[in-house]
This record gives structure tokens, sequence and C-alpha cells, in this order.
């Protein structure tokens, strides 16, 4: 699919839903991921709002990210380009929430104390697969609006009824919300495997549910991977709340780390070493625990009490686990070699390698010469450098 003009798309959604916003103050909820153009399309909402007659402000949706507190979540939205001075209005960041109601299930549904006195949302976020449980919705606007909007309190809350009761509750409070407040639209933005928009639709209450499922089956459709699904080593050069809520993309390396959920069966992976943060993840490296190997590069930007606090809300401790630390890349890759040919160092030469930015950024990668003729022949080869230096 071709890319589009997130910005244009707005503008066409805008039109299309005839938004009312005359007179009333209109929280925009915004998120922690690092979505291609979003600073454009948060602007070109906030000027619609104006345009319109409204009163616009700018929220964070992150549930506990920013270290759980509205300083920290404000300087998350600061990192990813959204500030009051950028986007011409102003930002309101609190961590307390109000309980909007229940589901038929009895779970409170929490909703961002400032946003709920506003006179009508907007949301923006991409949608796409969960890191964690797979169902009919994932990620997207019924999650920003469940977790993201509900604060610690309800990151904490769904996330401790693992990934089933979070595939199952998740979904049950956002409709309670979007039944009780004044929610005008959502605008989900669906992005390809090379990260550039390839649509938007703005959702209203009436066409979330169903309206989210068809960008959901998009997103899917188009959804990156490695080249390869089997090698020995992965080398990841970045990871980061930006990238993915678990540092890196579960989808991607195919790995869940979640006691008593099995593996992906692909890709298979035999270690994986992860090399530095992303400065927008401001030291939070909850999915460290993803890897087997890092560096002391990453384990010096780490942020423990602030990475305990989220991996804490998520309730999965495995991912917040601290990998072996070697003192640089290639340290980090020949041991990550060692260690997966233990038992028959002869075959060390033949190793396998993958080298990617970050599970985000997959446009190019790197593969040991055992695997480039084999990458020669993948869909979509443009070319390679030739041999160089790898770690």
């Amino acid at each position: 699919m071709p890319p589009i003009d997130a910005a244009a798309a707005i503008d066409a959604e805008w039109d299309r839903l005839s938004l009312d916003v005359d007179g009333k103050r209109i929280a925009i909820g915004v998120g922690s991921r690092g979505i291609t153009d979003l600073p454009s399309m948060v602007r070109r909402l906030v000027d619609r709002v104006k345009a319109s007659g409204g009163e616009p402000f700018i929220v964070p949706a992150m549930g506990s990210h920013g270290g759980a507190t509205a300083e920290g979540q404000l300087e998350v939205l600061e990192s990813l380009g959204i500030t009051q001075v950028s986007m011409g209005c102003p930002l309101e960041a609190t961590m307390d929430t109000v309980e909007i109601g229940r589901t038929a299930g009895g779970l409170p549904a929490h909703f961002d104390a400032i946003a709920a006195k506003a006179g009508g949302i907007l949301l923006i976020n991409r949608v796409k697969m969960h890191t964690s449980f797979h169902g009919p919705l994932e990620s997207g606007i019924h999650k920003m609006l469940a977790i993201g909007m509900g604060k610690e309190k309800a990151a904490t809350l769904l996330h401790s009824r693992g990934p089933d009761g979070l595939r199952d509750d998740m979904p049950e409070v956002a409709r309670v919300l979007l039944s009780k407040l004044p929610f005008l639209a959502g605008f989900g933005v669906v992005e390809d495997g090379t990260h550039r928009p390839v649509a938007l639709k703005g959702l209203t209450a009436a066409e979330a549910d169903a309206g989210e499922q068809e960008l959901l089956k998009l997103s899917k459709s188009l959804a990156p991977g490695l080249p390869f699904a089997e090698a020995d080593v992965l080398m990841i050069d970045f990871m980061g709340k930006d990238i993915s809520g678990t540092g890196m993309d579960t989808n991607v390396i195919g790995r869940l780390r979640i006691p008593g959920k099995a593996e992906p069966a692909s890709p298979r992976i035999k270690a994986v070493v992860v090399c530095d943060l992303t400065e927008a993840t401001h030291g939070n490296a909850l999915g460290m625990g993803l890897a087997d190997f890092t560096t002391q590069k990453l384990a010096d930007k780490v942020d423990f009490r602030l990475t305990a606090r989220n991996v804490l809300a998520s309730g999965f401790l495995e991912r917040g686990r601290v990998p072996l630390v070697l003192g640089d890349p290639a340290e980090a890759l020949r041991a990550a070699i060692d260690h997966v040919f233990r038992d028959h160092p002869e075959g060390k030469a033949g190793a396998r390698v993958m080298h990617i930015r970050s599970t985000l950024d997959l446009q190019e990668f790197r593969v040991s010469e055992n695997l480039i003729e084999a990458a020669r022949k993948l869909p979509g080869y443009l070319g390679d450098s030739g041999p160089e230096p790898f770690g």
C-alpha cells in the first residue's frame, strides 16, 4: 500500500465526521509511542478543533509510563515533539483518575481526572498487534481508552488479570468509557512494515469496535518481520518504550517471556543481544529481559526505579530482568555466539547472525556471510553493501 499524508487524512476524516466541538474544551489524548508523523497529526487535530470553535488541550494517554508521574509523562510527550509551543495549545497532566463506571463483571473503568471534565474527547493512536496477547482488539483506540487514559490504576488493574484477562477485560472497560464519556472520535493509524502511515480512520463511539477490528486486520497483514525465521543470534541496536511497549516487539523477536504462556512458534532465535536504549524511553528498560545479553552502555542508562514501576504495573516480571552485561556490542555478540555453540564450539564459524536497528526499523538489516545468498533471494531485496565488520 502507498503511504498517505496523515495530516491530510485527518482533515478528510474530520470533514466526514462533522464533529461538534464549538464552545467546548476538547481533550486530545496522545500516547508514548514513536508513531511516524505524530506531531503533525496531533497539531492538525489541534488546529481543526480551534477552527471549529473548540478549545483544545493535550493530555498524556500512557498508563504508567513516564515513571507514573505527571511530570514524567509530559517529558515523554516532549521527547516525541509534543509541547505547548509546537502544538499551539496547553498540555495538562495528572495521574489522578475518576471512576466512570463498571463492567458487567464489576471491573472499575478509571479515566484521567482532567480529561473527564472536558466537553469532548479525542484520541490518536497506532493500531497494531499487542505484545502480550492476540484477539479482536489489541493495541489501538480501545487500549488507549482503557489503559492509557486510565493511568497507573487502570494499567495495574488490567495487567493483573494476565494476558487472557487483559485480552477480554480491556475492551469491556473501553466500552464502558465509550458509553459514558463525551467521546467524539479516536483516530486510528496503521503503519506498514517500513513504519510509514498507510491508513487513518476517525472512529466515533458507534464505529469504534468494528472500525478498529478492521484496522487491526489491515495492520496484521502489513506487520513487519525478520528476514529469516531461524537464527543463532539476533543483535538489536536499540530498544525503548517509544519503539514498543515491551521495548522490543515480541511479535518480531518471537519471545513473550510470560510464565505459563507458550513462546511463539516463529521466529526461533537462540540468543538475543540488545545494545542500547533510546533517549526517548527516559531510562525505562522494560523488555530488556527479553534479551539474553546486553552492553554496559545500556545498563548505565537504565533508570531502575522507573523501570520497576512500569514492570510492576504490567505484572510480567521476567521482562524486567537484567540480561548478562558485557563491555560493548562486539563483546556481547561474541558471548552470545559462544553461548549458542557451547556444546559444539567447532560450529561457531557457521553461526547464523542477524542485526537490526530496532524492531520498529526493519527496512535494512545485516546478516552473517552464510546468509547473504538467501537474503538476495528475499522478496523486496534491493541490494547490499558487501562484506564489512560485524558487531
